[in-house]
């Protein structure tokens, strides 16, 4: 009767970091407060059957509350109309690690992405969800915020 007492005890205590751990990595907006960058990929479809072809990188900051704040180069088939362009938007990260964040660069109409958040915060992993674009694209944490 000890013996199995001790036994269950046993993997109680092996078994409670796991559950700690698994509750302390819920996501929210904090989990990717930093610097990402990104890279993207993909394709614009247009109402005449046409495409162009996109590739671009993203230099992205998430200030821990749901604002975004980024400087991306997008090439569309080839051609960088301009250098770096400053966007800005919202986001917001689910307790299951998806979410979903909105840029803004005017005159051009808002992009709407959702992404999902990967290895505790230090990678995002998102794709464009507005008609026509079959865009995706990935990103590391190049600087954790300052504390």
């Amino acid at each position: 009767m000890k013996l199995r007492i001790a036994f269950r005890l046993l993997i109680l205590a092996l078994a409670a970091p796991s559950i700690l751990t698994t509750h302390a990595s819920a996501c929210s907006n904090k989990i990717i407060q930093g610097t990402y960058a990104f890279t993207i990929h993909g394709t614009i479809l247009l109402p005449d059957g046409s495409s162009l072809i996109v590739n671009g990188l993203a230099k992205t900051t998430f200030d821990g509350v749901g604002n975004i704040k980024q400087l991306d180069a997008v090439a569309v088939n080839g051609n960088l109309p301009q250098g770096w362009r400053l966007s800005l938007g919202t986001y917001s990260v689910n307790p299951d690690c998806t979410g979903t964040f909105t840029v803004s660069n005017d005159p051009q109409p808002p992009i709407h992405v959702l992404m999902l958040v990967s290895e505790s915060g230090n990678k995002i992993h998102a794709v464009v969800i507005d008609p026509g674009f079959a865009t995706t694209s990935d990103a590391e944490r190049i600087r954790a915020p300052k504390n």
